[in-house]
């Protein structure tokens, strides 16, 4: 019953990673729309999506109850609050990154991400690291770097995906919220914010309501599901895999990412990228490698 409930959970966990790194696709689709457009309707569209799923599933009490129990504690008032800024800055950059051609960017965002956690969990969360996590992180960062330097260009895409998102994990580390609860929480906080957006800023007539059921409509309706499907089933699948099979496949995201950059869309790939990406694998693998290590380690330490 175990290895069943494992191989579930490592389905469903890579479900979820592959469709967060096929939907740059969908997000090409609506490269004629501004990015804060998209973003806004991402954020409205996602709220509706999530209390009709609220509503379907007979969870609105529980909802309730969190948004009350988070209403009389000011710390993660303040900290879902903050989640939610710093998740629609994440979304709004991948939203840019994808419609600007910066795939590759992107992909190499989510390749550093894991990286940029480890320096959170050592100064935030005063976590000890281990001699494979610093020598992952260092060639990252000489991998960084030298794309700097000897490329002229500064990957801030990649390296503001991977912050945001570092911190948007960090955070709802520290509130320990359910998914459905946190993303419906999360759209609601910023929802004003987007509507207010859609009533007063010049558009540019990309969603209309009449007629209703044009390809942009649609399109624009449907990153309601776009972006809680995959969340909602990695909440579901990574509950039932250890840790270090979730690093593992975090990593099918941004290696779609990468082949859809170079392969699909054409994006410039030189030789300072290669080296680049070799140093990003290099740092995962040892970075993996160190997780393997260690489980045994941990598991003793708990029994």
């Amino acid at each position: 019953m175990e290895d069943k409930s494992l191989q579930q959970g490592a389905v469903i966990t890579f479900a979820a990673y592959l469709l967060w790194g096929i939907f740059p696709i969908y997000w090409k689709f609506l490269e004629h729309v501004p990015a804060g457009e998209v973003l806004a309707h991402r954020i409205v569209w996602s709220l509706i999506f999530m209390i009709f799923l609220v509503l379907v599933t007979g969870n609105w009490r529980e909802l309730i109850e969190t948004v009350h129990e988070l209403k009389k504690d000011k710390k993660k008032t303040i900290a879902i609050i903050t989640a939610s800024i710093v998740i629609s800055i994440n979304w709004f950059l991948f939203i840019f990154s994808v419609q600007h051609g910066h795939v590759l960017q992107a992909s190499l965002g989510y390749y550093i991400n894991p990286l940029i956690s480890i320096l959170l969990a050592v100064f935030v969360l005063k976590e000890k690291t281990t001699k494979g996590q610093v020598l992952s992180f260092i060639l990252a960062g000489i991998g960084v770097l030298y794309l700097t330097l000897s490329y002229g260009v500064f990957p801030w895409i990649s390296l503001l995906l991977a912050i945001t998102f570092g911190f948007y994990g960090l955070i709802k580390k520290t509130l320990h919220l359910h998914a459905m609860y946190g993303l419906t929480i999360e759209t609601l906080v910023v929802a004003p914010i987007a509507l207010l957006y859609l009533l007063f800023v010049p558009s540019e007539g990309s969603f209309t309501f009449s007629p209703l059921f044009t390809s942009d409509n649609l399109l624009l309706i449907g990153t309601g599901g776009v972006t809680a499907i995959p969340l909602l089933l990695f909440a579901a699948g990574a509950k039932r895999i250890p840790l270090a099979m979730v690093g593992f496949l975090q990593y099918v995201a941004p290696t779609i990412m990468f082949f859809l950059g170079v392969f699909l869309y054409n994006e410039t790939f030189t030789v300072h990228h290669m080296i680049t990406f070799a140093l990003i694998w290099a740092a995962l693998i040892i970075y993996m490698a160190s997780i393997y290590r260690d489980a045994p380690r941990r598991k003793r330490r708990k029994a």
